[in-house]
């Protein structure tokens, strides 16, 4: 089944309690959802980082403004998409083996679902990464996400018993953000000020 990318990205930001019944009814491959939909998302923050630290720059403190090569600001770009991805693929592993410890039914399509559409708000809020300052909102979108996973595990995306919820929540929240930490630490450490990791 081949979803509308775009009424679904406004579905699960604008409406997700309606949403997520719907999405609930599909069948997709988790190999499906990688290409449909969290492939093509991936790419938002990965061209707005290219921009916002390539084009644009930003100012460090103690420092001044700072823009990194264009050579290196791509090379960034594609290591964001590529980490991107790979974080929503773990994630989607994670929900979906810590699914018995909550009383929860395995199954990797429906744990994919709820990892891409739960990042949907940040990823697409990433465009913002365009002008570096502005990335707390970024951070202000996942809290969001957060909601919409919730709305995904009440909705029965992994069969969780009412009373186990908000505990599947809380553990999922914390991987995530240390999945995000990690992603944004290597890319800090790589491209930050004075590495000397630098392209043309």
């Amino acid at each position: 089944m081949r979803m509308d990318i775009v009424s679904r990205v406004q579905g699960i930001i604008l409406k997700p309690k309606e949403e997520w019944p719907k999405i609930k009814e599909e069948s997709q491959t988790v190999s499906q959802m990688l290409t449909s939909y969290v492939m093509i998302l991936a790419a938002i923050p990965a061209i707005a980082q290219f921009i916002g630290y390539g084009i644009v720059g930003h100012r460090v403190p103690f420092y001044g403004w700072y823009r990194l090569g264009i050579g290196t600001a791509l090379v960034r770009g594609i290591l964001s998409y590529v980490l991107t991805v790979a974080s929503v693929y773990i994630l989607h592993i994670i929900i979906n083996a810590l699914a018995p410890t909550f009383s929860s039914k395995q199954n990797p399509e429906s744990a994919m679902k709820l990892a891409a559409y739960a990042m949907t708000p940040g990823l697409v809020a990433a465009a913002l990464g365009i002008i570096p300052m502005l990335y707390i909102l970024v951070w202000i979108a996942n809290l969001y996400g957060i909601y919409i996973l919730y709305l995904g595990l009440d909705a029965g995306i992994m069969e969780t018993p009412k009373e186990k919820i908000v505990g599947y929540l809380v553990v999922v929240i914390i991987i995530t953000f240390v999945i995000m930490g990690v992603v944004g630490a290597i890319l800090g450490a790589l491209f930050a000020v004075g590495t000397g990791f630098r392209f043309f």
